[in-house]
């Protein structure tokens, strides 16, 4: 379909933010054209444009310079705002806060996303539910807004490519009845401009990401406090696995173990904080990840994320010390508002570690970043 009428599509084109370009440079121009018709605002007057027009279904990263995070054209669907889990980790806690609720007028608003996906003629694009807020929180039993947004996928399935639900809750869906959903939407339909891919390259087009980054209740119940307990999570694993929906396991984030240097017996009790992953804890993780034959494990190192409008939990408090302990004489990294291990020792002391127990079992690691890039 043509762009709206006095809509100068290629003088748009020319003003978009350098970070953005690379997803338009070298598309054929009907493909340009549907994607600026799509993502850039149609009535702007500012001399720099960028992908904020869309309602619901949404650029995927709408912060992120593509040559640091090549999230490339995808879409992020964040379903509710803010999150029950109250994990005390959470990289969103830097810029959402308060207590979770219904976006207003949200199965609205996704419906008139389709309806432009449709009109302009949108290429499909990986669609991620949800990059800030579990689409599966509490509130889902209720508002069944996920519900909505799954099924409006499916009735517009030619629009997206690969269909990603990342979850702390996996046996909401497994006992409120969306297997079969699931299974619908992992089907790509006739005519699908990627179903000879998918099938040429044996690649499911609907999986459910499960976060599991604790294999014991102590740490779980410190650090993801409110998210549901590791049995229910292994449950539901199972449950998945048994209805053959194709499952990711997140082992993610990777922390600190003890001792936490080797000129020292320090250890994380000695901070107030329980033991996060033990060797033998992931070992325990990677085995389950193995026995449920999950297409791979993602990690990344913790980061500790400045909360919006508060103060870094007491939890976290400790956690920051233990990590300038573990750096020292080095210095934390500053970056994206929050604190990391210098790169060096966080692959030595923490992710190193649990690559060679991958290694052992045969599972398949991906980092979180690159986990995103690869789903095509």
């Amino acid at each position: 379909m043509e762009p709206p009428k006095g809509w100068d599509l290629e003088g748009t084109i020319q003003r978009i933010d350098e970070k953005y370009r690379p997803v338009w440079t070298g598309r054929p121009p009907r493909e340009a054209g549907a994607l600026a018709s799509y993502f850039l605002p149609h009535s702007s007057s500012k001399p720099v444009l960028g992908p904020t027009r869309p309602r619901a279904i949404k650029w995927y990263c709408p912060f992120a310079h593509q040559a640091d995070f090549p999230s490339g054209h995808r879409y992020c669907i964040n379903v509710y705002t803010v999150c029950a889990h109250k994990c005390v980790y959470c990289y969103a806690a830097g810029y959402m806060s308060g207590e979770p609720s219904q976006k207003a007028n949200f199965q609205r608003l996704v419906t008139k996303d389709m309806e432009d996906l449709e009109q302009f003629d949108v290429p499909p694009a990986p669609v991620h539910l949800s990059n800030s807020t579990d689409p599966f929180q509490p509130i889902e039993v209720e508002a069944r807004d996920t519900k909505f947004a799954l099924e409006q996928i499916l009735a517009h399935r030619k629009r997206f490519t690969t269909v990603v639900i990342l979850t702390k809750n996996p046996l909401l869906p497994v006992e409120q009845g969306y297997l079969e959903l699931f299974r619908e939407i992992g089907a790509l339909p006739r005519g699908h401009p990627k179903a000879e891919e998918f099938e040429r390259r044996n690649l499911p087009a609907f999986f459910v990401e499960v976060s599991l980054a604790f294999f014991r209740e102590e740490p779980r119940s410190v650090y993801d406090p409110h998210a549901p307990s590791v049995e229910a999570r292994k449950a539901a694993v199972q449950a998945l696995a048994n209805a053959d929906i194709p499952v990711v396991l997140r082992i993610d984030p990777l922390f600190p173990r003890s001792p936490l240097r080797e000129d020292s017996q320090e250890t994380l009790a000695d901070f107030g904080l329980p033991e996060a992953q033990t060797i033998e804890d992931l070992e325990n993780l990677v085995h389950f990840a193995r026995e449920m034959h999950v297409r791979h494990v993602v990690y990344s190192p913790t980061k500790i994320v400045k909360p919006r409008g508060r103060q870094l939990s007491e939890t976290m408090q400790a956690m920051r010390v233990v990590y300038e302990r573990v750096a020292s004489p080095g210095r934390l990294v500053w970056r994206s508002n929050s604190w990391r291990l210098p790169p060096a020792i966080a692959t030595s002391k923490v992710v190193q570690p649990f690559l060679e127990i991958c290694r052992r079992e045969g599972v398949r690691a991906v980092h979180c970043m690159q986990n995103l890039i690869d789903t095509p």
